[in-house]
This record gives C-alpha cells, structure tokens and sequence, in this order.
C-alpha cells in the first residue's frame, strides 16, 4: 500500500504506469506483488485514498491521491520500520562451503561480484535519469535512495574481491607438475 501511495503522491498515473514505476523505480529496494498493485488500487480508492479518472484512452483510468491519501501515506511512512528476517541464499551457501566445495563458491562469488557490478551500472544510470527530471523537490530524496544502492552495490563487490581472494589464500598448494624429462626416484 506504501509503495502504491508513494508512487501517486509524486503524479497521477494508470495502475499500468504504477506498476512499471514500483518495478523499475522502487523496485531496486522494494519488491512488491505485480498482481496486488491493481486490488490495492480499488481498495485504495474505496477508502477515499485515490481517486479514479477517465484516462486518455477509452477504458483506461488515471489514479490520483487524495489529500486524505497523503496524509494516510505520511501516517504509514511515519511508523516504525518492521526488519523482516534475513534470508541470504548466496551466505547459506557459502557458510556450508566446506561441503559445496571452492571451486562452487568462488563461482557463487564471481556470480555476485557480476550481478553487482551490473546493479551499480543501474543505479548509476538511473541517476543520471532522475538528475535530468526536473522534480527539485523530490530529486534530493531520490538520489539518497541511488546512493544507498551504489554503496550496497560496492560494498557487494569489495566484499567478493576480499572474499576470492581468501579463497585462493586457503587454497592447498597445487603439486607441482611432473618433469616428464626427469629420471623417476
């Protein structure tokens, strides 16, 4: 409901435009249920947090939040943030590594060192998306936002770097080759 709120307090959108906006947007540090957005919205406007326009298309309908939307979203956001419990897949494993083995875990590893290597070039992307948008008032807001997923992002790939390299540390040393050329002992 937050993220539904949030996305019409900034401009009056289609529930498709909502959707897009929560997954590309918001959707780098919230994860909401696509097949919730448009139930949210009808519940959302039969409170009187929304209301329902006729959109430029024929049976297409804008939403807009209402002043009692606003002040319910200021309510919402003004609540204590619940900490849901950590669930890491990437830690799991790597926690059991002796059994998976180092060769699956440096691969883990490479795999996350890429996958955050690419979320920081969104995050930077959207930057400079959001910097050109002239939306004074909610750009210092936004760019927090980006900023924390740089540094996570960062912070994934150090993390990595640090982690391979105690990895290849660990790592017994490899037998040195056998010289074909020398006399057996």
């Amino acid at each position: 409901m937050i993220a539904v709120l949030g996305a019409l307090s900034v401009e009056p959108m289609t529930g498709y435009a909502v959707r897009e906006n929560i997954r590309d947007v918001l959707g780098h540090f919230w994860s909401e249920s696509v097949g919730q957005i448009y139930p949210t919205l009808a519940d959302l406007e039969r409170q009187g947090l929304v209301r329902r326009q006729h959109g430029a298309r024929p049976g297409s309908s804008m939403f807009a939040i209402t002043p009692e939307g606003h002040e319910h979203l200021k309510e919402l956001l003004g609540e204590p943030i619940q900490q849901a419990p950590p669930r890491n897949g990437l830690l799991l494993r790597l926690f059991f590594g002796s059994t998976l083995g180092p060769d699956a875990c440096r691969a883990l590893l490479e795999q996350a060192r890429a996958d955050a290597r690419q979320r920081l070039a969104g995050f930077q992307a959207l930057r400079a998306a959001i910097t050109a948008e002239d939306n004074p008032d909610q750009l210092p807001y936004s760019l927090i936002t980006i900023s924390a997923g740089e540094h996570s992002a960062r912070g994934v790939i150090a993390w990595a770097d640090e982690s391979l390299a105690a990895l290849d540390a660990a790592a017994p040393e490899a037998p040195a080759a056998l010289d074909a050329t020398a006399p057996p002992e």
